[in-house]
């Protein structure tokens, strides 16, 4: 860890480390990978108009959101499947995140049981793929309201599965099948095998989908009784709307690319939207998350919270983000790559670099408060950048 100063450091290092196919999920997007590769390169879009001679001894990142104040403007995204980085990588991650007074969102698609994660994470938030079924979706926030989860994502953007050839190539696909090449994978990948696969199944079994529904659910090895996708295709306004009245906490929306759903959000009572598309792994092609905040805040900010993911690995990054008008930012890979590297230590570390970076960059950038930043101007769109080009 000496020698990882930056989420790229950990991001080559978890690529050494984690099994092909592993990675593969972890990294991939859909088709040609154009979603996921946008969110990254949109911020070469953007260039700051740094102010000078200002006060910045004394930077502020601590954001108040929803009652709670957090340490800094960033929270953990929701991520399936994140023990194949890590034994019990949602519990490390949980706790780093709690000790850091940053959010953390428990995944729908998590092996852990969200009874044991709200212990490590005493106010955690949690993210849902509800079907179109008012009965289930009832019993799931029970569930939650049962942890005492008051802050409820709603992920919309993902009414069928995508077309995600990159694991299909690799074997990798839900329900799980162990096939040679998948045997292999893991058997030249020992230390992975060593800190990962033998620990969970040792602890835990085979895996669980233990979020889902509104009770523990079926193993990664087998069909959900009620499809793993079932009803979604139907999911509408009309259920967010009795979801709306029957939720007593917080409901955010997750999936937010066109400023016309953000209006929809706003008048059906939403308390928060989150500009996503869901980190290049559903529809290929479309908008940026970096270019689909601008139009959406431009149509909403003023009405609804808007928060932000897709390609953050750099304290710019979120400052980025935050001077366009978002109210905050979650990022998932860059700390799943800490925790495959080196567990809680290195989702600290990730979560450490991100915070040193802010506090450099705000006082680079001649700003000691990240409240300033929308009405500063201190965000432009740049030329295209030519990196062959020196002067």
């Amino acid at each position: 860890m000496s020698r990882m100063y930056s989420v790229s450091d950990y991001e080559q290092a978890a690529r050494r480390l984690l099994p092909r196919c592993v990675w593969e999920y972890l990294q991939g997007g859909t088709e040609d990978m154009l979603s996921r590769d946008r969110n990254r390169s949109a911020f070469h879009d953007f260039a700051f108009t740094s102010r000078i001679l200002r006060d910045v001894s004394a930077p502020s990142m601590a954001t108040e959101l929803f009652g709670a104040r957090y340490s800094l403007p960033v929270g953990m995204a929701p991520t399936g499947l994140a023990g194949m980085m890590r034994h019990d990588c949602d519990v490390l991650i949980a706790k780093a995140f709690h000790e850091n007074a940053l959010p953390y969102v428990i995944s729908a698609s998590s092996v852990v049981p969200m009874e044991e994660l709200v212990k490590h994470a005493p106010g955690a938030w949690y993210q849902a793929y509800f079907p179109d079924d008012r009965e289930r979706i009832d019993r799931i926030c029970t569930r939650l309201e049962n942890c005492g989860i008051t802050n409820l994502i709603v992920t919309v953007d993902v009414p069928v599965a995508a077309n995600r050839e990159n694991i299909k190539r690799r074997d990798f696909d839900i329900p799980f099948r162990m096939t040679p090449s998948l045997a292999l994978d893991g058997l030249l990948h020992p230390r992975w095998m060593a800190g990962t696969l033998l620990p969970t199944l040792r602890t835990r079994g085979i895996p669980r989908f233990a979020n889902l529904y509104e009770e523990i659910g079926t193993r990664i090895t087998e069909d959900p009784p009620q499809g793993f996708r079932g009803g979604r295709d139907r999911l509408s306004w009309r259920t967010m709307s009795w979801l709306r009245d029957r939720w007593r906490g917080r409901l955010i929306l997750k999936g937010i690319l066109h400023p016309q759903d953000a209006l929809e959000a706003c008048a059906l009572g939403m308390d928060a939207i989150v500009v996503s598309n869901h980190g290049g792994r559903q529809l290929d092609y479309t908008i940026s998350t970096l270019a689909a905040l601008e139009a959406v805040i431009a149509a909403a900010r003023d009405r609804i919270a808007v928060f932000f993911d897709g390609g953050i690995t750099r304290g710019t990054h979120v400052l980025m983000a935050l001077a366009l008008g978002a109210q905050f930012v979650f990022a998932g890979r860059a700390f799943l790559y800490g925790a495959a590297v080196a567990g809680q230590r290195g989702v600290d570390h990730v979560i450490d670099i991100i915070r040193r970076e802010l506090l450099t960059d705000m006082a680079l950038l001649g700003t000691a408060h990240l409240e300033a930043l929308h009405c500063e101007g201190v965000l432009q769109r740049a030329a295209p950048l030519n990196r062959g080009v020196h002067a």
